[in-house]
């Protein structure tokens, strides 16, 4: 096969990739249409009885509302309770009570017919309050809705009022406490409302209460009579619901059943639909026939379009072929171009495009080579400088022990020890590390800048120390607390005539340490408590601006995350106090608590 051109292997793989397959693909398509077209027609008909189901459904509530409002009509319990002396009373009455007549109207497309039976000889019958006599007394429906107070009862009985026409009906006792007495009361359904429904179902569609009678139907020749009249699939007959395939009826056909759910009723009602089996795979034989029809058109059809896909297939495959061929000699300047935005030209434009990068990254690494000496250079002058610098600070350190041994010679004790401390504490700012120190490292540290402020300030400046005992030890960021105190002392009390005192405090409150740098120097308004806020969330440095709150703030957010950082609380004339807190043992800060 590798040896045949392309054209050829179209043609062969043609012959072997559809017609083969096309028999033995046709067969199965055909059981599997005729599958299919049995499920969608299973499908459609629980569609249809769904829908059957909730207009029906909708027909059947009304009824049910209207019995749950009779059962609190006083008018109607005190009129069928009252033992009336004159035929006039009883008119009267009737006269004045038009709820039944009221409903009818607004609800003449779902009801009939409504009547209540009543044990009270001393009531008319007007059709729709009725006295019980004998006759009614001894009536089946009679009996079983007395015998159930409270639920309603669906039954398919005879209307003495319409000529003894049969209604599905709903049936209830109304109990009246106050007379301790009960009635009965029915309410007809309107027939042809509910044959409406089922009418508009192609398939034969039956309403069936628990007793088999066909109340309603689409099929108008068996609306009064038995189910089993029809139907003899004994599942059916038993009540189940489901999907059932009849194949003792003289065709194969399915039946379909599903309760309407209807509440407080102990005989449910039924939608059962009927669908045969040459309907449902009629449509499968219709579309195999079109299947084997349309399958042939198409093998004709294939093979004249191969030839001239082929035929254009193949060119444009050699002409591709032959650029490729130079591009693998070296020529880079060769362009691979191929008309049109099938695979063969997304492939040839993906080809060229590989083609000029490869080009382009032999000039990259030409021009990186280049910048790679030039960094290697720049590097060794990085190194020197590097080198250099590091005798810059030894030299300082030099130089103020000079200044505090001549200061100490000639009795300066005092400048002695400030050049001493001042010493002792440039050195712990150069030699600090990235790492973490005891909080009684950066006490130390704080205490050396506050002796070196005072020897300024004299008795201007007073300073305190309340450091927790069980803090000492605790770890935290280096120099993040100096900031805070030199914070106070220059903005706090500088420019306060009588000078002040700053208070350094540590604390541990659950497992938070809490760190607070407090003075009671000029203090803050809240405009400007507001900019500093602003000032210390800018990534960017400004210049004027509070260098040494705006770096400890940045570090507490980059060592403990963004809702970290400084709180400040400022009270003009009062004081100022700045706090953060850590969680011990852990990197991340949990709460910033701060007061002036």
């Amino acid at each position: 096969m590798n040896n045949i051109n392309v054209r050829n292997k179209l043609f062969i793989t043609f012959v072997l990739v559809v017609f083969i397959p096309v028999v033995i693909v046709g067969g199965y398509l055909t059981n599997e249409l005729k599958n299919q077209a049995i499920d969608e027609a299973e499908e459609q008909a629980e569609v249809n009885m769904e829908r059957v189901k909730e207009r029906s459904l909708e027909v059947l509530k009304v009824p049910i509302y209207i019995s749950n409002n009779i059962m609190m009509d006083y008018r109607l319990e005190d009129i069928v309770n009252n033992n009336y002396e004159t035929t006039y009373q009883v008119i009267s009455d009737y006269w004045q009570y038009n709820t039944f007549e009221e409903y009818q109207k607004i609800y003449k497309s779902e009801i009939s017919n409504i009547r209540f039976y009543m044990d009270n000889p001393t009531l008319i019958n007007n059709w729709e309050i009725i006295p019980v006599d004998s006759n009614i007394l001894e009536k089946d429906w009679y009996k079983l809705a007395m015998q159930n107070p409270g639920v309603i009862q669906w039954l398919y009985i005879k209307d003495e009022t319409k000529k003894d026409n049969e209604y599905l009906s709903l049936v209830r006792r109304i109990d009246f406490p106050s007379y301790q007495t009960n009635g009965m009361l029915v309410i007809n359904l309107d027939m042809k409302t509910l044959t409406t429904i089922l009418s508009q179902e192609s398939s034969l569609t039956m309403l069936v209460d628990d007793q088999h009678n066909i109340i309603a139907s689409n099929s108008t020749e068996q609306i009064g009579h038995k189910l089993n009249h029809f139907i003899q699939e004994e599942h059916v007959l038993a009540g189940e619901t489901g999907i059932f395939h009849d194949q003792e009826a003289e065709q194969n056909r399915r039946i379909f059943v599903q309760p309407i759910p209807l509440q407080e009723t102990d005989n449910p009602l039924s939608i059962i639909s009927v669908i045969e089996d040459d309907k449902i795979v009629k449509n499968a034989h219709q579309f195999g026939r079109m299947g084997t029809v349309l399958v042939s058109i198409t093998v004709c059809i294939a093979v004249i379009l191969i030839y001239i896909v082929s035929k254009l297939f193949s060119s444009r495959l050699i002409m591709l072929g032959g650029q490729i061929d130079r591009v693998s000699k070296g020529d880079f300047n060769t362009r691979i171009v191929i008309d049109g935005n099938d695979e063969i030209g997304k492939l040839a434009n993906n080809l060229d495009q590989m083609v000029q990068n490869t080009k382009m990254l032999i000039r990259t690494v030409e021009h990186s080579n280049h910048q790679k000496s030039l960094l290697e250079r720049k590097q060794n002058e990085i190194k020197f400088k590097m080198m250099a610098s590091q005798i810059n600070p030894h030299f300082l350190f030099n130089c103020l022990e000079s200044i505090r041994m001549e200061a100490h010679y000639k009795g300066e004790k005092e400048i002695a020890n400030v050049v001493k401390l001042l010493g002792k504490l440039m050195r712990n700012n150069i030699e600090v590390g990235t790492g973490s120190i005891e909080l009684e490292r950066e006490i130390e540290v704080i205490q050396w800048y506050l002796d070196i402020q005072k020897f300024r300030y004299e008795e201007r400046l007073d300073y305190s120390f309340d450091i927790d005992p069980a803090t000492i030890k605790l770890l935290i960021p280096p120099l993040i607390i100096q900031p805070l105190v030199e914070n106070s002392v220059i903005h706090g009390l500088e420019q306060n005539r009588m000078g002040g005192k700053v208070i350094i405090s540590s604390k541990v409150m659950g497992n938070q340490l809490i760190i607070t740098v407090s003075d009671n120097g000029i203090g803050m308004s809240k405009e400007k408590i507001t900019n500093i806020y602003q000032v210390l969330d800018k990534r960017e440095e400004q210049p004027g601006v509070r260098i040494g709150l705006r770096n400890v703030h940045q570090r507490l957010k980059l060592l403990y995350g963004e809702s970290s950082g400084l709180m400040i609380t400022s009270k003009e004339g009062v004081g100022t106090s700045i706090s953060f807190s850590i969680i011990l043992g852990g990197d991340k800060i949990v709460e910033g608590n701060h007061s002036r």
